[in-house]
């Protein structure tokens, strides 16, 4: 063999080796390492903060707070310690595999005007998108704030395509009662609920949506009266309804809690920690945000919270852990690193 034709066997090598590696990593994922700044595929820090994910037509969107590069203290704030940073919108990221992380933009944009709820002195936390079949429009709902936290708005926001733009539809307090933490949770049969920390945290309202998904129907429970929790992530497995939440502790973590049910309107019994291993007391210096369902995977799901790091917002982390069941318990078992081919056993 000639050194021309040995030059071209080996370079014949090395793209076979890359690519068939490339079809592996988009078909199976790969490796998820907790804490870490994570980048998406232009080498960017991902900013999807206090966020949740959506499955559509073969691509999981990640949606998150954008965050301005420059955290303050609010000295006007005596209550809490209001580290914040600049709203910067909403961001979206969209992936295969739960890995390759493609920036696809603010899909929801920090307005200029110094009085709308989207300026970036406002406050613009945990987007979570939802798709509707009836009007083929993608629902976001999010946490609406003042720079003091009194305001308490929910704010609701559509757009034709999970990449967006969204149109900013307003605010309110659904059901006349404050709004803080929150998620929307959509059922099997199509039903959806926006779930929320109301009465200064100290309750959790779930309230049943419009078919559309953009209102209250007046429809709701109250939840864990005086229990104070925040942060709600809700998922069903099987013939169970679970939510993950955190205490109030504000920037500063500690113990999760699940709670269960037999319907999204029915009586919720707070139970224990589904945290276990290294600093599981402190929800592993995290708190919950979102729990993603595998599509096409009956029973796996990915637990998905922040590492918040209250003087530097921007670079706070991402922790992503595998859930289990011990019987009907959900289990998250701290991992540094795992590899999502568990999510295709």
């Amino acid at each position: 063999m000639n050194i021309i034709k040995k030059i071209s066997y080996i370079f014949l090598i090395i793209i076979s080796s890359v690519l068939l590696s490339a079809c592996r990593q988009r078909k199976y994922g790969g490796e998820i390492i907790n804490g870490e700044l994570w980048k998406d595929t232009n080498g960017k820090i991902i900013n999807a903060h206090g966020g949740g994910i959506i499955y559509h037509e073969g691509i999981y969107y990640w949606y998150g707070e954008y965050k301005g590069d420059s955290t303050y203290l609010l000295d006007s704030v005596k209550t809490w310690e209001c580290w914040r940073a600049d709203a910067g919108g909403v961001s979206c990221y969209s992936s295969k595999n739960l890995v390759d992380w493609k920036f696809e933009g603010i899909v929801l944009p920090a307005s200029p005007d110094p009085k709308s709820d989207l300026h970036p002195s406002q406050v613009i936390e945990r987007p979570k998108v939802i798709y509707n079949e009836r009007t083929r429009k993608f629902v976001m709902w999010l946490h609406i704030e003042s720079p003091n936290y009194e305001k308490a708005h929910a704010g609701v926001a559509i757009s034709d395509r999970p990449s967006g733009t969204f149109k900013y539809l307003g605010s309110f307090r659904p059901n006349g009662k404050d709004s803080r933490d929150q998620t929307v949770f959509k059922d099997d049969d199509g039903r959806a609920y926006h779930i929320y920390s109301s009465e200064w945290n100290k309750t959790t309202v779930i309230g049943l949506l419009s078919n559309d998904y953009l209102h209250h129907t007046g429809t709701f429970t109250r939840n864990f009266i005086n229990q104070s929790r925040e942060a709600p992530a809700v998922f069903k497995h099987k013939d169970k309804y679970y939510m993950i939440s955190s205490g109030c502790t504000g920037w500063d973590p500690n113990t999760a809690l699940y709670a269960v049910a037999d319907s999204m309107l029915g009586k919720w019994t707070l139970m224990s920690n589904p945290c276990k291993g290294k600093d599981a007391d402190s929800t592993f210096y995290a708190q919950s945000t979102f729990v993603l369902p595998i599509s096409g995977q009956p029973g796996r799901f990915i637990a998905m919270f922040d590492r918040w790091k209250k003087t530097d917002l921007i670079n706070s982390t991402y922790i992503w852990l595998p859930v289990t069941f011990d019987g009907k318990n959900p289990v998250i078992q701290w991992k540094n690193r795992w590899d999502t081919n568990y999510i295709n056993k």
